[in-house]
Formats: C-alpha cells, sequence, structure tokens
C-alpha cells in the first residue's frame, strides 16, 4: 500500500499509513513547515549580501531563496536553523539568532 501523503491528516488512522511511514512521492516536504522546529534562526542582512551564493547549496533544507541572481531571504517556514548558512557566509550577512522569530 502507498499512501497519498496528501492525504494524511491528525485523524489518519495507523492503518491509513504506509509501512515504515516511507514517502513515495517526490518533494513533499514543501507542503509542511517544519521551521517551528528550529532552536536559531538566520538573520539575512542584504545589505552586507555579495551575493556569491556560498550559502544556497549548503542548506539542507533548500531554505536560501534566490531568483534572477540574487538572494531574496531565507524560508522560515522551512529553515531548520542549522547555521550552515551563516557559518560559510565571508560577508557575515547572515548570523543567527537565538529563539524563533
Amino acid at each position: 500500500m502507498r499512501t497519498d501523503i496528501t492525504k494524511i491528516t491528525e485523524k489518519t488512522s495507523h492503518t491509513g499509513l504506509t509501512e515504515g511511514m516511507h514517502v513515495y512521492n517526490a518533494g513533499t516536504s514543501r507542503m509542511f513547515n517544519t521551521g517551528e522546529w528550529r532552536n536559531n534562526t538566520p538573520v539575512y542582512q542584504e545589505d552586507k549580501c555579495k551575493h556569491c551564493f556560498l550559502c544556497a547549496p549548503v542548506c539542507p533544507d533548500s531554505s536560501i531563496m534566490v531568483k534572477d541572481g540574487k538572494l531574496l531571504g531565507i524560508d522560515l517556514d522551512h529553515c531548520k536553523g542549522c547555521g550552515i548558512c551563516a557559518e560559510v557566509c565571508p560577508f557575515d550577512a547572515i548570523t543567527m539568532k537565538e529563539g524563533i522569530e
């Protein structure tokens, strides 16, 4: 049995789930706002950013929003606050703040 993850709710019984909760569809993480799990919040300072994009490929949650050669900000709905982006930024355009914004 394959579970349609878009139909899982709080009322879904255990018999309606895939054994081992395997997910067979790609791209389903965008359906869930997991940013509330974080303990630290990245703060993006646009005036310091040189758009080198060193942060984007290292983000495990693909939360660095880039469009048309510009870093637009951080998707806080999906960011888990790991701080990797802040560590790799050579311009201190991303810093970490304790707590959830």
